[in-house]
């Protein structure tokens, strides 16, 4: 990747294998740091172990996940942007975008992450981007298993792309990237 990278990665309901291949291949590719927006934060730290994961990462806990550690809302400084994190089950992200973007706003962020609907979308909204990768373990949409990547270009609007995990479970993956439809 042409410049700093982050990789967004949600919903893996703790199938290991497709988050391990989106690890490995976020490590192959050059990006610089991940972020996980929860369902399926208990089996993330095996996940990075088994793929030999060695970039920071920062996680928030899903509606599914059980650990009270981990938060539901976090915000990420990265390559001169400022990332509000969330999985989105709070902020009724399967209704309206109008809370996570409020909240983005409020906590200075210029821009909103959340998981929790397992369909991939992007949307500038009152000059935040508010992403959503898809899932990686329970897809809910044609796309199936996916996950995005954010470059930053310095002074610029971010380089959003969508990654497909394709392959069968417990089989080897392959990762090509994709338009979603909804664009």
């Amino acid at each position: 990747m042409k410049y700093p990278s982050l990789l967004v990665i949600s919903d893996s309901h703790n199938d290991t294998a497709s988050l391990e291949s989106a690890m490995r291949w976020g490590m192959k590719r050059g990006a610089d740091a991940l972020v996980f927006l929860g369902d399926g934060s208990a089996g993330f730290p095996q996940a990075a172990a088994s793929a030999g994961f060695t970039l920071p990462w920062k996680m928030v806990r899903g509606n599914t996940d059980a650990d009270t550690s981990v938060p539901c809302i976090d915000t990420l400084s990265f390559a001169g942007h400022v990332f509000f994190l969330t999985h989105g089950h709070l902020s009724g992200a399967d209704r309206d975008l109008g809370a996570i973007t409020g909240a983005a706003k409020s906590a200075g962020c210029d821009a909103a992450l959340y998981g929790h609907t397992h369909i991939p979308y992007w949307e500038e909204i009152d000059g935040i981007l508010v992403l959503n990768p898809g899932s990686v373990g329970r897809p809910r949409s044609a796309a199936g298993a996916c996950f995005a990547t954010i470059e930053c270009p310095p002074g610029e609007w971010f380089i959003i792309r969508y990654w497909k995990i394709e392959g069968a479970p417990g089989n080897s993956k392959k990762i090509r990237e994709f338009s979603p439809s909804f664009r």
